[in-house]
């Protein structure tokens, strides 16, 4: 990694990308000029201001077509540029214009703390929230290590609004890490009605827009769409990510696949309201933008204060989607997620939800912990029922006290009988809600969002607490710690199970209406920074109705994330596949559940879901004491799997072979170690075609130069219907392995090679 400047020309390069930025004209306009592929010299000429219309020292007469043609680094509005903005500013006599030219620049060693938000980090600096000010780049605790930051300074002159433009890189990883701060070194308050976090221009090469769509039970579902003339965008104004878009895009070159292709990928590590755009102008350049959706957005900033956005994460691959994955998932696995779980394996736990639901006690949770240890698994989760009067979800949230009728003698009791049977313990709760009927809310109807006046909106027959307010978030987070203090509790499981409507807030002035959603989400962060300072140890789950908010501000704080709430095997491909596009695998909450299968109803081979499960935490979601034997006999082998495979699957790199998705017959994905001595992949044959040879397969990611033993895995464990032979890794990635057809529908196969 390197960053230089020659001539106000800024070349950011990490090993295999590079990143251009100039400064044109004597105003200081900041343009965009390359990013792509590593090259030896930055091409400041790209910005075109020797050409028509020229910069505005040269043309001031045509001020506005340079402005609307000219590709800027961080563009604002009402001053030329038709093209969305970046950054709007509403100032003390309501005008709606600002233009950041350049002041200075600094490169420093490390990469500077954001205040209060997740942030990528360079290795062992754990990057703590709260740590300095942050006030006009001053205060902020530096930290050492394999990092360097670009800190562009610009400024609006007439406004007094100033900007820090902060490019931050790692030694290790491909990816560059953007994001923006705002101060106000005027005398006057104003309104921040906009501020993104990352925008780019480049010329338009035929670009795709990909983007992962969903919605409760199918979340992140790969769509690629073209890229016409216009603004095309996805986004979430939901007070969180969305089940329904991604804080995730990429621009992929028409005709890419995984291993060949321009893809500029862009990851928001944030987890509330976003924006994701991409606008074609009518000079065929391309604008994309990602950040804090302005919808609703309306931030107060007085004299002296600064906002800081959060960052986005760029990547861009020159070979395909495959690469850019591994790039994020690299990043985020080594510099984002802090857990002490991160680097070993998790427990195998089992959890009551959809064994019981709501209709548990003491002594049929134990049953299933005792049936549990038998077959190997390590850890009982308590789901959703146990506090209140909880018998159905209509109820109880926020009232996090022991239901002593469910379970007589409490929860240190019911832990501690779990811990002698030789299991861990966790629980599930859903700190962020309220319920109508609940002894929290007679008492503090106020403690919930709400626009006084309206009806307020349910949904799940419950309501939103405005953790905006001091005394709000306190009581959440002694509730928080009360429950997790009072037993040897490993675990927690934290559901949001609504979004957020009604945005209004009885605490907050009626200028800061408009600040509820973000303070909403760094409230949220704030009481999980507490969690896992108060309880290093403790594991946690983000979840959101299943997949709501997967996002990497989650991430930061939990090293697993509930993928979906749908665990049907089938449906899981679609999903896991959407996912591990940007996470690692060992950031996907998977487990195994009964069948029927509770959301779609398929049945399909026990063997199956213990494999798909693998590609992800690796659990259970049924009643073991209630299951077929043949499928109850099958887990010790399924645990065992875990056991051997779980590093690699946890560390290695992740290769896509083949996916249902597209050819709608079978799914192919893998992970391989990284030095390459072993690999595992997993075959799933979803539908058998009649008439068919042996199917032909070409693995990815091997060494060409060494041998592999090949283990074909037909059972849950090995050995189960195994088969071997030896190839060299040249011959399994250009002449391919065979999988014998035919076998069925909704049957699978792992694939182990080893070097010999």
């Amino acid at each position: 990694m390197n960053i230089t400047c020659k001539d106000k020309v800024f070349k950011i390069d990490t090993e295999n990308t590079s990143y251009v930025i100039a400064v044109a004209d004597e105003e200081g306009f900041i343009g965009h000029a390359y990013y792509g592929d590593r090259i030896e010299e930055a091409p400041g000429y790209l910005l075109r201001t020797e050409e028509n219309p020229f910069v505005p020292s040269k043309n001031n007469r045509d001020r506005g077509s340079f402005m609307d043609s000219f590709p800027c680094e961080y563009p604002g509005n009402g001053l030329g540029d038709y093209r969305d903005g970046a950054v709007e500013i509403i100032d003390a006599d309501g005008h709606r214009a600002i233009n950041l030219t350049f002041d200075d620049y600094k490169i420093v060693d490390g990469k500077p703390h954001l205040k209060g938000l997740p942030q990528t980090f360079e290795k062992g600096t754990g990057a703590p929230l709260n740590s300095g000010e942050g006030k006009g780049g001053e205060n902020r605790e530096k930290t050492t290590g394999a990092a360097k930051t670009l800190e562009i300074y610009a400024s609006d002159k007439v406004l007094g609004v100033k900007a820090i433009l902060r490019y931050s890189v790692f030694d290790d990883n491909d990816a560059i890490v953007r994001s923006a701060e705002l101060i106000n070194d005027s005398k006057e308050t104003v309104y921040i009605t906009k501020a993104l976090s990352a925008s780019i221009d480049m010329d338009s090469e035929d670009y795709e827009l990909l983007t992962l769509h969903g919605s409760w039970a199918r979340e992140r579902q790969i769509d690629i769409r073209p890229i016409g003339y216009g603004k095309t965008s996805v986004g979430s104004v939901k007070g969180e990510s969305s089940h329904q878009e991604h804080p995730f895009m990429a621009l992929v070159q028409k005709g890419t696949t995984q291993d060949y292709g321009k893809v500029y990928g862009f990851s928001f590590v944030y987890s509330g309201n976003f924006l994701a755009q991409v606008e074609k102008s009518q000079f065929d350049s391309v604008r994309a933008m990602m950040g804090i959706n302005p919808g609703g957005f309306k931030w107060e900033l007085k004299a002296g204060e600064s906002f800081q956005t959060p960052e986005v994460v760029m990547v861009y691959s020159g070979e395909g989607l495959g690469r850019m994955s591994r790039t994020y998932h690299d990043l985020y696995r080594e510099h984002l997620i802090r857990s002490p779980y991160k680097d070993k394996e998790r427990p195998i736990l089992i959890n009551n939800w959809e064994a019981t639901y709501f209709d548990f006690n003491t002594e049929k949770l134990l049953s299933i912990a005792r049936e549990a240890k038998k077959s190997g698994i390590e850890m009982l989760v308590m789901d959703d029922g146990w506090f209140g009067v909880r018998n159905d979800d209509n109820t109880s949230l926020g009232d996090w006290n022991v239901n002593e009728e469910k379970l007589p003698g409490g929860l240190k009791y019911l832990v501690d009988e779990v811990n002698k049977i030789g299991l861990k313990f966790g629980i599930w709760m859903e700190p962020e809600m309220i319920s109508p009927d609940s002894e929290l809310y007679r008492a503090h109807p106020d403690w919930a969002i709400q626009i006084p006046g309206r009806v307020a909106t349910r949904s799940r027959n419950q309501y939103v607490l405005d953790l905006t307010r001091p005394e709000v978030l306190e009581h959440t987070w002694n509730s928080i710690k009360t429950v997790l203090g009072s037993a040897n509790i490993e675990y927690l499981k934290w559901d949001m199970n609504r979004q957020i409507t009604d945005i209004g807030s009885v605490y907050l002035g009626r200028e800061n209406q408009g600040e509820l959603s973000h303070r909403f989400t760094l409230a949220v962060y704030e009481l999980q920074e507490r969690l896992v300072r108060e309880f290093p140890n403790l594991l946690l789950e983000n979840c959101s109705g299943g997949g709501a908010r997967f996002d990497p501000g989650m991430l930061y704080f939990s090293p697993q994330i509930w993928c979906s709430d749908d665990t049907d095997a089938i449906e899981r491909l679609g999903i896991q596949e959407g996912t591990s596009l940007v996470y690692p695998l060992s950031s996907m909450g998977a487990h195994v559940s009964d069948c029927p299968n509770h959301t779609v109803g398929r049945v399909t081979p026990f063997v199956t879901r213990g494999h798909v499960a693998l590609a992800g935490t690796f659990g259970y979601e049924l009643d073991i004491t209630k299951i077929p034997e043949n499928d109850r006999a099958m887990i010790p082998e399924q645990t065992a799997t875990y056991h051997k495979y779980n590093r690699l699957v946890r560390e290695g790199d992740y290769y896509r072979v083949a996916s249902f998705r597209e050819n709608h017959f079978f799914d192919c994905y893998g992970v391989v170690g990284k030095d390459k001595k072993e690999a595992l992949f997993t075959f799933v044959q979803v539908f058998n075609r009649p008439n068919c040879h042996s199917r032909l397969i070409r693995l990815k990611g091997l060494d060409s130069g060494k041998n592999y033993s090949i283990s074909f895995i037909h059972g849950a464990g090995e050995g189960s219907g195994e088969k071997r032979e030896v190839l060299s890794g040249d011959t399994i990635m250009k002449a391919g392995i065979l999988m014998q057809n035919p076998w069925g529908d909704f049957v699978s196969c792992l694939i182990y090679l080893r070097e010999v």
